[in-house]
C-alpha cells in the first residue's frame, strides 16, 4: 500500500513515520490546531530541517539530498499519512518546481535546503503584470495559497498579455496576506494581494507552467495515497475489533466488500501516483500523461475514500474527537486546490490522442554473451515457418523459458525480461502453451517422470492443446464442492460428472481434471487429479453459445469415462493442493497489459475527440484508469525481477481490471450512438463479451472476500 518499492524506499517511509511519531504527534497536532489555522509553523520544522525531510529532492550542490521525485513522494505520502501539520506540502511543492519546473532558480534552492518556508500559485489567475525597464509591476489577488503567512519564498505568476511571468517574492512583505478559513484546519490558507509591486529582473524564474501544474498534481496524488493508507488502516482494525450481533462486523460481507474496494482503490492509486513521481525529471509529455493519470485516479478518491472511512465507522467516525474528519477535510482541501476533474480529463484526453505512457522494464545489462546467445536462437526461429518455429524455440527452452531445463532455462525474472525483449526486437511472438501454463508447473512439481516425458515436451513444441476441468454447474468458485466423481477399478479409475466454463475444451487434446474420489473425506481432502485424454470414449463436448452469438466456453460431460491409473498426478487425495500448485518462478511479463480490443484513441477521435468535449474527458478519465492498472502490473514485474517479496497487485488487477473493462466497453457504446442497435459492429460484440471477462477466473466478489480475508485479515463469515 506504500508508494515506493525498494528497500531503501522502504526505509525512507519508515524514516518519516518515526519522525512524524516522534516530533509532531497526532495529539500535539490536535492541541496546535488553533495556530496552525493562522499559519503559525509547527514546532518540528527545524527538527524537519535537520533531518533533511525538507530537501531530499534537492539538488546535492545547493545543500540536497540528490533525490529523486519518487524519493519526495515518498516522504509526502509518509507525512501525510502521519497527518503532518503546517507548510510542509506547500513548501516541498514549491522548492520541486522550482528544482524541475524552472530555470534562473539555483538562488533560492539552498535556502529551502536550509529550511525556508514556501508557497506557490499554479497559474497566473488574478494578477497581471505590466513591463517596465527594471523588470515588471504587478498587480491583483491571488486564489487560494497553502501556508503563505509565514512563506518567506513565495512563486507566483501574473498574465502579461499573452504570455505568463513567473516570480519570486523573497523574504520581505510587500503585499497583503487575508487569510482564508481553510477546510483543512492544520495548515493556514490564504490569499495575495499586491498593489503595482515592482519586480525586478532578478526575482524573474523561467517556468514551465504545464509542469508546475504536473508537479502539483504528483505531489497532491502522493498526499492522497498517505492519507488513505491511514483510514484504510483505521477502517480496518476498527472492523475486526468492533462487534454487532455478537460477531466483528468485519465478517460481514458488505464490510468485507467495502474495505476490500478501498484496499483496490488505495493500490490503484499508489501505482498511479508511483507513475507519475517516476516520470518527474523525464520528458514532458510522459510526465503530463502520468501526472494527468494520478490528478484523476488519485486526488478525487481522497475525499470519496475518507467519507467511505467514516460511514464504516460507525457515529463514532464523524465526531471532532475522531481523526476521521482531518483526513476527509484535507481530501477536500487537495481537490479543490487542484482543479476540476473534467479540466485534468482534458488535459489527459489531449496527450493520449497522440502519445502512450512507457511502461517497459528497463533492464541493466548483466550478461552480454547470454544476451547474444538468446539472439541468435531467436533470431533463427524467425527465419523458420510453423511448426519448424516452435518446434525450434521449444528445444532450445524458449516456451517456457522458467521451467527448469530441459524444459526450460530456468530462466531469473531478469533473464525471462530479456528474452521477451528480443522476441520484441526479432518481430515474433513469444509462444504460450495456453491453458498448459497452470497444467505443466503442476506435472513438473508432482508428476512422475513418465507422466513429465509424455506431456511435457509435446505441449511445449505445440503438438498438445490442454482444457482444464474444474468447474461445475454447482461449483464455480467454490472447487471444494464439486461433485464429479471417480470411483477405483482395475487398472485406473472411471470418472462421471459434468464440467463447465471449459475454455479451449472442443479442440483440446488433453484436459486436467479434479475428480472426488472419496465421498467420505472433508471437502478439500478428497479430490484427486487426472490429466484426462479429450477423445476418450464417454466424453462428450458441447460448445456454449455466449450472449455475443460466440462460442469461448464449452460444457464438457464426462460418461463413464475410464482414466487409466498412469493419468492420475501425486497421490489420490492430493487434487486439492496440486489444483493450486504453480513452480515458483512464474513467467514475466513485460507487456502493456490489454483491457480491452478496442483501439481506445482511434475510437474516441472517431467520435469528435478533441472537439467533442465529452467524449474527450471521457476518454481522459478512462486512459487515467488504464495506466494506473498498467502501473500495478508494471510493479509486480519489478517487485519478481527485484526479487522483492510479492505484494497484492494480482489480486486487485483482477478486480480493477473487471471494473474497467466494463467501464470502457460501457462508455464506448455511448460514443457509437445509433450504430449499437447492430450487432455487427465491433464496440457492442466488445461490449456483449464482458461477462466472460467479470466471471472467469473467480467473480470480482470472490475476489473481494479473498483480499479482505487473506490481505486485509478480516475474519471468515
Amino acid at each position: 500500500m506504500t508508494i515506493g518499492l525498494t528497500e531503501e524506499e522502504t526505509a525512507l517511509a519508515d524514516a518519516v513515520a518515526g519522525f512524524v511519531s516522534r516530533h509532531a504527534s497526532r495529539e500535539s497536532t490536535r492541541a496546535a490546531l488553533d495556530g496552525l489555522a493562522a499559519g503559525v509553523t509547527p514546532q518540528s520544522w527545524k527538527a524537519l530541517t535537520a533531518q533533511g525531510l525538507l530537501s531530499v529532492h534537492l539538488p546535492e550542490e545547493h545543500g540536497g539530498g540528490g533525490g529523486t521525485g519518487l524519493d519526495l513522494a515518498v516522504v509526502v505520502a509518509e507525512a501525510a499519512r502521519g497527518l503532518y501539520p503546517g507548510p510542509f506540502l506547500a513548501t516541498v511543492l514549491t522548492s520541486s518546481i522550482l528544482t524541475w519546473a524552472s530555470d534562473g532558480a539555483a538562488p533560492f534552492l539552498a535556502r529551502f535546503a536550509e529550511g525556508a518556508r514556501g508557497t506557490c500559485a499554479l497559474d497566473a489567475a488574478g494578477l497581471t503584470a505590466r513591463k517596465t525597464p527594471t523588470g515588471y509591476t504587478v498587480s491583483g489577488t491571488t486564489g487560494p495559497l497553502l501556508s503563505p503567512k509565514d512563506a518567506e519564498l513565495v512563486l507566483l505568476a501574473a498574465q502579461d498579455g499573452d504570455r505568463e511571468i513567473w516570480f519570486v517574492l523573497d523574504g520581505q512583505k510587500p503585499h497583503d496576506v487575508s487569510a482564508l478559513e481553510g477546510v483543512d484546519p492544520t495548515r493556514g490558507l490564504g490569499s495575495l494581494t499586491l498593489a503595482d509591486h515592482e519586480v525586478p529582473e532578478s526575482a524573474l524564474v523561467t517556468v514551465h507552467p504545464g509542469r508546475a501544474r504536473d508537479l502539483a498534481a504528483t505531489l497532491f496524488a502522493a498526499e492522497a495515497v498517505g492519507l488513505i493508507r491511514w483510514c484504510l488502516e483505521t477502517g480496518v482494525e476498527y472492523a475486526k475489533t468492533r462487534e454487532q450481533f455478537g460477531r466483528p462486523i468485519g465478517s460481514f460481507q458488505a464490510i468485507k466488500h467495502k474495505c476490500a474496494r478501498m484496499f483496490v482503490e488505495l493500490e490503484t492509486m499508489a501505482a498511479a501516483a508511483w507513475d507519475a513521481a517516476r516520470a518527474v525529471g523525464g520528458p514532458d509529455d510522459q510526465l503530463t500523461l502520468a501526472a494527468s493519470g494520478a490528478a484523476l485516479v488519485c486526488v478525487p478518491a481522497a475525499r470519496r475514500l475518507a467519507l467511505e472511512t467514516i460511514t464504516l465507522l460507525g457515529g463514532i467516525g464523524y465526531t471532532w474527537e475522531h481523526d476521521a474528519h482531518f483526513a476527509w477535510r484535507r481530501g477536500v482541501q487537495l481537490g479543490a486546490l487542484l482543479g476540476r476533474p473534467d479540466g485534468w480529463e482534458r488535459r489527459l484526453g489531449v496527450a493520449a490522442l497522440t502519445a502512450e505512457r512507457e511502461f517497459t522494464v528497463k533492464v541493466a545489462e548483466q550478461d552480454p554473451e547470454a544476451r547474444a546467445e538468446i539472439a541468435r536462437i531467436i533470431d533463427e526461429a524467425a527465419a523458420l515457418t510453423e511448426p519448424a518455429r516452435r518446434i525450434h524455440l521449444a528445444e532450445h527452452g524458449m516456451v517456457a523459458p522458467h521451467y527448469p531445463a530441459p524444459y526450460g532455462r530456468a530462466a531469473t525474472p531478469m533473464e525471462q525480461l530479456v528474452i521477451a525483449q528480443e522476441f520484441e526486437r526479432a518481430g515474433i511472438v513469444q509462444p504460450s502453451t495456453v491453458i498448459g501454463e497452470w497444467a505443466l508447473p503442476t506435472l513438473l512439481a508432482y508428476g512422475t517422470p513418465e507422466q513429465i516425458a509424455e506431456h511435457v515436451p509435446a505441449s511445449l513444441r505445440g503438438e498438445v492443446v490442454w482444457c482444464q476441468l474444474f468447474s461445475e454447474p454447482g461449483a464455480g468458485s467454490d472447487l471444494a464442492s464439486l461433485s464429479t466423481r471417480a470411483v477405483k477399478v482395475e487398472g485406473g479409475w472411471r470418472v462421471n460428472g459434468q464440467k463447465v466454463w471449459t475454455s479451449s475444451a472442443h479442440e483440446a487434446d488433453r484436459a486436467i481434471c479434479l475428480a472426488r474420489t472419496d465421498p467420505d473425506a472433508p471437502k478439500h481432502k478428497g479430490l484427486s487429479y487426472f490429466v484426462v485424454d479429450m477423445d476418450s470414449e464417454g466424453v462428450e463436448v458441447r460448445p456454449l453459445r455466449e450472449a455475443n452469438g460466440g462460442y469461448l466456453f464449452n460444457e464438457v460431460f464426462l460418461n463413464d469415462v475410464f482414466v487409466p491409473d498412469s493419468r492420475l498426478v501425486g497421490e489420490p487425495g492430493q487434487g486439492w493442493t496440486l489444483a493450486r500448485t504453480t513452480l515458483g518462478n512464474e513467467r514475466v511479463s513485460i507487456g502493456r497489459m490489454s483491457l480491452t480490443q478496442l483501439d481506445l484513441p482511434a475510437l474516441a477521435r472517431a467520435h469528435g475527440a478533441p472537439q467533442d468535449d465529452r467524449v474527450l474527458c471521457e476518454f481522459g478519465g478512462l486512459t487515467a484508469a488504464n495506466q494506473a492498472i498498467a502501473a500495478l502490473g508494471l510493479r509486480a514485474t519489478l517487485r519478481s525481477v527485484s526479487g522483492l517479496k510479492p505484494g497484492a497487485e494480482a489480486s486487485v488487477i483482477k478486480v480493477a481490471a473487471g471494473l474497467q473493462t466494463t467501464a470502457i466497453a460501457d462508455t464506448a457504446l455511448t460514443w457509437v450512438g445509433a450504430s449499437a442497435a447492430d450487432s455487427a459492429d465491433q464496440v457492442v460484440r466488445t461490449y456483449l463479451s464482458v461477462p466472460s471477462q467479470l466471471i472467469g477466473g473467480g467473480t470480482v466478489e470472490i475476489q473481494l472476500n479473498v483480499i479482505a480475508e487473506r490481505i486485509l485479515g478480516l475474519p471468515r463469515g
